[in-house]
């Protein structure tokens, strides 16, 4: 909750197959101590998952160079995600744009309210190491689109694992320095939960784990749902 108290809630492949099978579009696979720990997601899983998935799927955990994300995408990933250490090293952003494409360059921004702004943190993947950054959330996802991102995942800690919805306020104001598809991460809690972040931003997808995770959502019925509800959704 919040970016604590992580627990485990299965294995790779099963839960890859499972959101396969059920419609998902798209699958996010984040190694979240891999940054605080200094070291890079393991790979050996991946070609599994790219031989399992007719879907594309997306691989996040400490890629610190042009040869780590390299590696990853060759073993069938389709895209590669980077949050602490594109902060650490903005120009990484870039350099694996022009090698790859800004559409295989996905940044991840983990923002909190503070006061009464948003700044972004980084290690939150480790309770014991998540630190606030110098930056500001507006300008950091400004920079990163600069530098080549071509999409960018929100996570909204302060909604995250609350289940009370995503943080729409937060996601409208981010959404006027975005230029690149937004993906809204952290609340979800319901099928409507869903329906009103869509209607009332700009999102282009939402990214959702626990209620998935513990079957309190199921995907077939929450498209069902979106469909009646006059959003579009991929079949």
């Amino acid at each position: 909750m919040q970016f604590h108290n992580h627990r485990v809630v299965g294995e790779i492949l099963d839960l890859a197959d499972r959101y396969c099978r059920a419609g998902a579009d798209e699958l996010v696979f984040y190694d979240i101590t891999a940054s605080p720990d200094g070291r890079t997601v393991n790979r050996d899983w991946v070609s599994n998952v790219a031989s399992l998935l007719d879907i594309p799927f997306c691989v996040a955990g400490g890629i610190r160079s042009v040869e780590d994300a390299e590696d990853i995408l060759n073993r069938g990933a389709d895209k590669i995600s980077i949050n602490s250490p594109a902060l650490e090293d903005p120009g990484l952003i870039s350099k694996m744009a022009k090698r790859f494409g800004s559409q295989c360059v996905v940044v991840g921004i983990d923002s909190r309210r503070v006061d009464d702004a948003w700044v972004v943190y980084c290690n939150t993947g480790d309770e014991k190491r998540i630190s606030q950054t110098p930056r500001a959330t507006a300008d950091w996802m400004v920079e990163a689109q600069d530098l080549g991102a071509g999409e960018i995942v929100l996570n909204c800690m302060n909604s995250d694992g609350v289940r009370n919805g995503y943080d729409v306020e937060q996601l409208s104001v981010m959404q006027e320095q975005c230029n690149v598809p937004l993906i809204a991460s952290g609340g979800a809690g319901s099928m409507r939960d869903f329906e009103t972040v869509f209607k009332e931003t700009r999102a282009s997808g939402a990214l959702a784990a626990s209620v998935f995770h513990d079957d309190d959502i199921r995907i077939p019925e929450l498209k069902a749902y979106l469909l009646d509800a006059a959003i579009e959704v991929r079949p």
